[in-house]
C-alpha cells in the first residue's frame, strides 16, 4: 500500500469483480461526444500524487487496446471496487483508518451513468473497522459485504432499491495470531467470497492462517458463525490473501501471500466444508529475492489458474485438472511493470490486464485459448497507483 496501510497489504474476484457489457453495449466517453467502442473497466486505485480516485477506460476486444484512462469519480483510497448485480451501481472500500473522525474505513456507493460510464456518488458507511481492503455485492444485490484488514473483521451493510447503503447487518470480529511476529500479531481479514448458493462466506485471514467459513442470509442481512466454528487452514505462515471458486462449484483456491503458494481444496457446497487437495508455490525454485503474492482467478473455461508475485513481478500461470482441481505449473510471466497488485481476466476469457501498483501502469496480455498461457500485447495505459480492475456488466 502507498499510505499508512501500505505495510499491511491488501486486495482478488474471485477474479477481482468481473462483469461485461451486452453486445453493442455503451462504452466511455474521453469527452464529450465521443464514443469508446469495447468493454467498460474501472480501475481503483490509492489515491496519492498519481490519482485521484476511480478511473475508466475501455478495452477493444478485437485488439487489446485500452482508451486513454479518464477520471470517473474523485475519492479517497478507492482500493477495491464491486459491481451491482444489475450493472447500475459501483461499490468502492476506502482503504482508510478514519471516517468522518471516527477509527474505521467506509464503503462508497455511486450511480452510473449509463451514457457515458462516469460514476455519481449516493452515499457511504462506515465499515466499523479500520483498513477496508476488499468487498463484494451479493448475488441478489441486498447487501454489501466488507473485509476489514487492519481491524480483522467483517461486515454486511444492506443496499436499498436505490443503490444507496442502507443499515449495517452483522459484523464479525476475528481473534487470533499466528507465527509471523510481523505480519501475523493479530487478525487480517484480507477479502470475503460468497459461494454460487449464496450460503456461506469464505474469509482469507491473513493473521490466522485460516479461510474462515460462515452462513450467509441475504434476506437477513447476516453472517452467522457456525457451531462447532468451521474454518480452512494453511501452513502456519503461510498468509492467505484472496480466494477463487472453479466455475465447477467444485473447488475452491486461496493465494498465500506470505510464502508464496496456491492452495487447492475440494469444495462441499452443502456443508461448506473446505478440504484440502494441493500446495504449489508460485515462484521458480531458483528464485531468491524478496517477493509476496497478490491476486488469484480461474479462467472462465474452468482449465487454467492465475496468482500474480510482487517481488517476482510476474503471472503464474497453472493448468487445472478438472477432475481433481490440482494444479500443474505452466508459465510466469513478466507483468511489465513493479508491484502487480491485481489482475483481472475479460469474461471472454481472452485477455488479462494486470495492474502494476508501483509502476503506475497498467498491462494486457493475451491468453491462448489452448494452453492457458500468456502472451504480451505491447498494450498498455498508464493508471497512477492501481490495485483493483474491475469489469462493468451493461444491463
Amino acid at each position: 500500500m502507498k499510505p499508512l496501510l501500505s505495510v499491511l497489504c491488501c486486495l482478488s474476484a474471485p477474479i477481482c469483480c468481473l462483469g461485461f457489457p451486452a453486445a453493442g453495449a455503451d462504452a466511455p466517453s474521453s469527452s464529450p461526444g465521443s464514443a469508446l467502442k469495447g468493454l467498460r473497466v474501472y480501475f481503483g486505485t490509492y489515491t496519492a500524487a498519481t490519482s485521484k480516485g476511480i478511473y475508466l477506460s475501455s478495452l477493444d476486444l478485437s485488439t487489446g487496446s485500452l482508451s486513454s484512462p479518464v477520471l470517473a469519480a474523485e475519492i479517497r483510497s478507492p482500493s477495491f471496487l464491486a459491481l451491482h448485480p444489475n450493472g447500475q451501481f459501483l461499490y468502492a472500500v476506502n482503504e482508510i483508518s478514519n471516517f468522518q473522525g471516527k477509527p474505521g474505513g467506509a464503503v462508497t456507493a455511486f450511480a452510473i451513468d449509463p451514457e457515458n460510464g462516469k460514476l455519481r456518488q449516493l452515499n457511504q458507511a462506515s465499515t466499523l473497522a479500520d483498513g477496508p481492503c476488499h468487498l463484494v455485492v451479493d448475488p441478489t444485490g441486498r447487501n454489501v459485504v466488507a473485509a476489514n484488514y487492519g481491524g480483522g473483521s467483517v461486515v454486511v451493510i444492506a443496499v436499498e432499491a436505490d443503490g444507496r447503503l442502507g443499515s449495517h447487518g452483522s459484523s464479525i470480529q476475528h481473534r487470533g495470531s499466528s507465527v509471523n511476529p510481523q505480519r501475523q500479531q493479530g487478525p487480517h481479514a484480507h477479502g470475503i467470497y460468497l459461494d454460487a448458493a449464496n450460503r456461506f462466506a469464505f474469509v482469507p485471514d491473513l493473521g490466522l492462517d485460516r479461510v474462515m467459513i460462515y452462513r450467509f442470509d441475504a434476506g437477513a442481512h447476516s453472517l452467522t458463525p457456525i457451531d462447532p466454528p468451521l474454518y480452512a487452514t494453511v501452513k502456519p505462515g503461510a498468509g492467505p490473501r484472496h480466494f477463487a471458486f472453479h466455475p465447477n462449484g467444485r473447488f475452491a483456491y486461496v493465494i498465500n501471500e506470505l510464502d508464496s503458494t496456491i492452495t487447492a481444496f475440494s469444495y462441499d457446497a452443502g456443508q461448506g466444508n473446505l478440504t484440502e487437495a494441493q500446495t504449489v508455490p508460485t515462484l521458480p525454485a531458483d528464485f531468491k529475492g524478496q517477493s509476496t503474492t497478490a491476486e488469484i482467478a480461474v479462467h472462465p473455461n474452468g482449465k487454467f489458474l492465475y496468482g500474480s508475485n510482487r517481488g517476482h513481478d510476474s503471472i503464474a500461470v497453472f493448468a487445472i485438472d478438472t477432475a481433481t482441481g490440482k494444479l500443474t505449473f505452466a508459465q510466469h510471466e513478466p507483468t511489465q511493470g513493479k508491484t502487480p497488485r491485481n489482475f483481472a481476466l475479460d469474461p471472454t476469457g481472452a485477455f488479462l490486464l494486470a495492474a502494476n501498483q508501483d509502476s503506475d501502469n497498467v498491462v494486457v496480455f493475451r491468453i491462448d485459448a489452448q494452453s492457458g498461457k500468456l502472451s504480451p500485447t505491447g498494450q498498455s495505459i498508464e493508471v497512477g497507483a492501481p490495485v483493483c480492475v474491475t469489469f462493468r456488466t451493461s444491463k
